[in-house]
This record gives structure tokens, sequence and C-alpha cells, in this order.
């Protein structure tokens, strides 16, 4: 229950959209957490262990061997996902994109608003693009139907997204590479 419930509350705290998982840390790991989490269930050792019936310093070393685990999974996920190269692999793509006319030349400026700030209120897009509201929303309309792009309606902010179909693009090493 503590791994669903953990999983469940930094799912929603990172906001991760699911890539980033404590599940993965713990399987590497699974003879450690299984012993850790069956210590859990252990009886008080002493006057100095907890005021309750089960043990406190078991506990506290699951949560910290819990809470290494987190660390240690950011940091490969930093390794596979190389975040400070992740803007260029998607400027790159939008700029090929841009050149063979499948988005609209001023597609680009709006993917690194959003990349920069984390998202572009629509109210926005137009003045970003010294551009009518007719040219921002057909922007828009490219970068959504090509699903880079969302928003919660047509009123919300634009958030960057990021489709399984890109995933080795944007991502390499995030995921093994198919081969068939």
């Amino acid at each position: 229950m503590i791994r669903l419930m953990s999983h469940a509350t930094l799912l929603d705290i990172l906001d991760t959209g699911g890539i980033w998982s404590i599940a993965r840390g713990l399987a590497h790991n699974v003879e450690e957490y299984k012993k850790h989490l069956a210590n859990c269930d252990m009886q008080r050792r002493n006057d100095l262990d907890g005021r309750g019936h089960l043990s406190e310093e078991a506990l506290a070393e699951f949560t910290y061997f819990f809470l290494e685990t987190c660390l240690d999974q950011v940091k490969v996920m930093e390794e596979l996902v190389q975040p400070e190269k992740l803007r260029v692999r998607i400027k790159l793509w939008g700029d090929e994109l841009i050149e063979t006319g499948e988005l609209h030349e001023k597609s680009g400026l709006v993917l690194d608003a959003i990349l920069y700030r984390s998202e572009l209120p629509r109210s926005e897009v137009a003045t970003l693009l010294s551009a009518s509201t007719r040219t921002a929303s057909r922007v828009v309309a490219g970068l959504i139907d090509h699903g880079v792009v969302t928003a919660a309606s047509s009123k919300a902010p634009l958030h960057i997204i990021f489709p399984a179909k890109l995933a080795s693009r944007w991502m390499p090493g995030l995921f093994p590479e198919h081969r068939g």
C-alpha cells in the first residue's frame, strides 16, 4: 500500500506524466525492499524503539531506503533524459517539421516559449508571433495536431506533452530501441 500511495503522490507532485516511477528503483532492489518492508512489521525492540507496538527504527530505516531509492531514480532519469539537451532536441524536431512544411514557420516560437515558461497563455500567442489571432490559432492547431502541445480547454494555457511516438527522438535512451 505504501508503494502505491507513494507512487500516486509522487506522480501528482512531480507531474512527470508517468515517465518517472519509484517502482523501477524498487524492482532493481527487490530483495532489500522486501527486507525493509518486512522489518516494518517487527515488534518494538526496546524502550528506545518508539512508543507503539512496532519498531520505529525499522520504519525509519525503510523510509531512508525508500527516499534514497527515489533520489537514485531521479539521477537515473536525469542521465537518460539529459534535460539540458531536451530543449535543443525538441527545437530541432520543430525546425525539421517547419522546413518540410508540416508545421507553420512560427511554430518554433510557441514551442520555445512553452519550454522556457512551462506554459503559455493562449491570449499571448498572437503577440508572441506578431501575427493575427487567426494565424496564432493555426500555429497552435498544428502543434496540437502533431500531439506535442495540449490545453485543458480552448481558453486554457498551452503545455508541452511528450507523445510516445517521439520518445526515442526527444529522449533517446529512455526506452529501449525496438528491433523488429
